[in-house]
This record gives C-alpha cells, sequence and structure tokens, in this order.
C-alpha cells in the first residue's frame, strides 16, 4: 500500500505521508529542520490559529471571503482549538526565524481540514492566509500566547504565593530569630518580617508583569509584509484586534508603529528580563529557605520544610529539601532562557527580527516553569513549614551583635569589646554587659530585649 500522497507548492512536488493533514511546505520544513526534536508548544500553535480565525472573520466581513469559505476555515480552527490534530504541528523549534515553516504548518492543516469538512478547495495561501504574512502572524502569536500565559496562569500562581506567604506571616506572630547579613550574626528581626519581605518581592514581580502583559497586547497584525499592510484591507490591523479581544477576553490593540512591532522583538526582551527577575527572587527565597532548613543537628535548623521524599540512596533518614532546589534549578533555567531571548532580540535585522520561533519557545517555557515553580513553593514548600522556636531563642540570646543597641549608651568601642568576650566565651550578651558596664541588669535587660528592637 502507498503510504504517501503527492503535494505541490511553488517549488514542486513533495512526498507527504498519507495520513498527515500538512502539506508540502510543512514536510520540506521537516526534511530541513531536523535539528532539536523540540516543536513549539501547543499555547503558541493555538495563537496562530486564533489568528486564522480571527482573520477569517475580518476577512468575511470585508467580503473578501465567501461565507462557505469562511465558516469551512472556522470550523477547521475550532477542531484544533478543542485539542484535536495536536500531532500535526511538528516542525523544530530551530527553523527559519521568521517562523513561516510554522504559519504554513498551520495554513495547510487548516486549508485540509476546511476541504475536507465543507467540500470545498480551501488554499492555504489565498485563503487561510488572507491578509496576512508569517512576518505579523508570528510576532503577533507570540505577543497573544505570552499575554494569555500570563493572564491564564502566572499571575494567578504568583497571586496564590503571595497570599500564602503573608497567611504563613501572620501565623508567626511574633516569633523572634537572628537577622544575618553576610551569612553573619546580625541584629535580630521577626520571622514575619522576614517572609513578609518575600511577600513584598512576589508582589511586586507581579506588578512588574501586570505592565508587561499591556505591551504584549500591542500586536503586529496588520503589517503583512514589512509593516505597509500591503495585501491587507483598509483598518484590518483594528477590526483584527477587535475581533481577538472577544475572542481571548484581554484587551489587544495595533502596535502604535507596525513597522517596529516587525524590525524589533523588544517588547519580548523586556517580558522576558521581567521573567528573569521573578526568577532571582524565587531563587533568593528559595535558598534562605534551604539555609534556614539546613541541619537538623549541624546547620542553622530554624525551620522544619516538608519532608517529601527519601533524600539519599545511601544515608538512611536524610530528607532534602527538595521543592526549594527544583523551584531554583527552574529559575537557572529561566535566566538561561533570557540570555538566548535577548541574543535573539539583536536579530532584528532591517524590517524583520529573524530568530522569532526562539523567542517564542523560551518566553512561553520560562513563563510554564515560573507558573509551576511559585505553586509548588507555595503549597509543598511554604505552607507547612514549621519552626523551632527553641533553636532560634538560643541563637537570638548568644548573639553578640545584640550590643549594637547599647552603641548610644556607652560607645561603639565600649560595645565592640562586650561582643567579642561574649563571643570568646559562649556567654549570653547580658551576663557580659552587666561585668563590664556600670548599667544595672535591669537597665541592660531593657536595651538589649530583642523585642524592643525589631
Amino acid at each position: 500500500m502507498n503510504t504517501f500522497r503527492l503535494e505541490r507548492d511553488s517549488m514542486g512536488e513533495v512526498n507527504v505521508a498519507s495520513s498527515a493533514k500538512y502539506g508540502a511546505q510543512t514536510q520540506r520544513a521537516l526534511d530541513n529542520f531536523a535539528i532539536s526534536g523540540l516543536v513549539l508548544p501547543a499555547q503558541f500553535i493555538h495563537a496562530v490559529v486564533r489568528i486564522k480565525r480571527c482573520a477569517a472573520m475580518v476577512n468575511r466581513e470585508e467580503e473578501l471571503l465567501s461565507e462557505d469559505l469562511f465558516q469551512a476555515i472556522v470550523g477547521a480552527a475550532d477542531k484544533v482549538l478543542d485539542g484535536a490534530y495536536s500531532d500535526q504541528f511538528p516542525i523544530d523549534v530551530f527553523q527559519t526565524g521568521s517562523g513561516t515553516s510554522t504559519n504554513m504548518n498551520v495554513n495547510e492543516v487548516l486549508a485540509n481540514l476546511a476541504s475536507e469538512s465543507g467540500g470545498l478547495e480551501v488554499s492555504a495561501n489565498d485563503h487561510v492566509n488572507m491578509s496576512q504574512s508569517s512576518n505579523d502572524v508570528i510576532p503577533s502569536a507570540i505577543h497573544i500566547s505570552a499575554a494569555l500565559a500570563l493572564h491564564n496562569h502566572l499571575l494567578p500562581a504568583l497571586e496564590h504565593l503571595e497570599t500564602v506567604l503573608k497567611r504563613k506571616a501572620s501565623q508567626l506572630g511574633d516569633v523572634m530569630k537572628t537577622g544575618r547579613t553576610h551569612l553573619m550574626d546580625a541584629m535580630p528581626i521577626k520571622l514575619s518580617q522576614e517572609i513578609l519581605a518575600w511577600a513584598e518581592q512576589v508582589h511586586k514581580a507581579r506588578k512588574r508583569l501586570l505592565d508587561t502583559q499591556k505591551q504584549l497586547c500591542q500586536l503586529a497584525q496588520g503589517a503583512t509584509a514589512v509593516g505597509t499592510g500591503v495585501n491587507s484591507p483598509d483598518l484590518f490591523a483594528e477590526k483584527f484586534c477587535a475581533a481577538i479581544s472577544i475572542d481571548t477576553g484581554l484587551n489587544f490593540k495595533p502596535n502604535d508603529s507596525l513597522f517596529e512591532a516587525l524590525a524589533s522583538q523588544d517588547t519580548a526582551v523586556a517580558a522576558s528580563g521581567q521573567l528573569k527577575a521573578l526568577a532571582v527572587g524565587l531563587m533568593k527565597i528559595s535558598n534562605d529557605l534551604r539555609w534556614m532548613n539546613s541541619g537538623p543537628l549541624a546547620g542553622l535548623g530554624e525551620i522544619r520544610l516538608p519532608a517529601l521524599q527519601p533524600g539519599s540512596s545511601i544515608m538512611p533518614g536524610k530528607v532534602n529539601p527538595v521543592i526549594p532546589e527544583a523551584v531554583a534549578m527552574a529559575a537557572a533555567q529561566v535566566i538561561g532562557n533570557d540570555a538566548c531571548i535577548t541574543v535573539a532580540g539583536q536579530s532584528g535585522n532591517f524590517q524583520l527580527n529573524v530568530m522569532l520561533p526562539v523567542i517564542a519557545y523560551n518566553l512561553l517555557q520560562s513563563i510554564d516553569l515560573l507558573s509551576n515553580a511559585c505553586r509548588a513553593l507555595a503549597d509543598k514548600a511554604i505552607v507547612d513549614f514549621t519552626i523551632d522556636e527553641v533553636v532560634m531563642a538560643d541563637s537570638l540570646a548568644r548573639n553578640p551583635i545584640l550590643v549594637t543597641a547599647l552603641n548610644p549608651v556607652i560607645g561603639y568601642i565600649a560595645a565592640a569589646k562586650i561582643a567579642k568576650k561574649a563571643y570568646a566565651e559562649q556567654r549570653p550578651v547580658l551576663d557580659v554587659a552587666v561585668e563590664m558596664t556600670d548599667l544595672s541588669r535591669e537597665e541592660l535587660a531593657v536595651l538589649l530585649d530583642p523585642a524592643s528592637l525589631v
């Protein structure tokens, strides 16, 4: 049995698997780009499909498409958006820099599905791609898919993490601990104050990403090949953005300069920068948790993270801080993705950036990683960790840096002598201060009370 069919494009004939819904240009891309085995994520493909559906709506309104062709294209798009035919988008991320191969992959699949269901001959180029170019479809799909991923996944995950952190802080009340700077003992701090600092990091990251989302809602669609809108009707950009806004529930509008929207990927680079900033914050929080959990005997031992799995194949009973470690690794990947997107963003040569697919892949991966990491950190590490008040109280009582509170009374030099003696003899600062000053124990107890210092 012949398992191939003959397909034709502007370059000639190509054998395509009989079962494939795509056509010649997709097959050429499969033959040319066997590089990584990585494919663009479903959310990006769906963004391209949404563009095709909304473009068909505008083209029908402009009477450029017949009702039958319009219904056939929209019907095919709906099938893909419902999750069918996900295996028909197999092109490698590392392909033509404009993403033309992916644009044509979607065009061909929709055209074939539309032809099958409608009994029509639907053209991938003339009908599905009408009033469009790969050069405006792919940049628009980057923005649409990233804006939706932020809206549906990352922003809610950040809100959840912030809520969990604030709730944990409120549960801890006035528990005090030794503050640390340079990993060295410093003045006391409430544990709740430390956790609320993390919550504020998350809050500010969310605010920055909300601003970024607004920028992502400015689209290139309508620019077509080089920004002039050639082969698209008047006001196509405005009508398209109205349609995609209704379709997604987000407020999209045409980019202020369609030329800039094609020539640069500055918005995607900026979005990646905000994702990197969040990754840095999550890594800081994760490492704080790891340090505070260290031990249980020879480390700080201030908190106990939930025991989720055995920590060693050779050391029985060992339990490791696996969630903070996983989150830190996800953060490292996001930081690496940002470096890639930064390089790719520089490839806006004249009227078009030519590293669009790798920008799309890395940007969406970063959003997904951070969304999942935030929820894991909240639900598997922070919400259920316990504290060891005895450990924290003991280290606080022996903290020689408490003498900082005596500086205004006895001076820095005298206070430093007390601190050094207390540390050398491993004695409470209060006892040493009683011996080395003229102040009464009662006066010193008030001055050195950690509760008055936080």
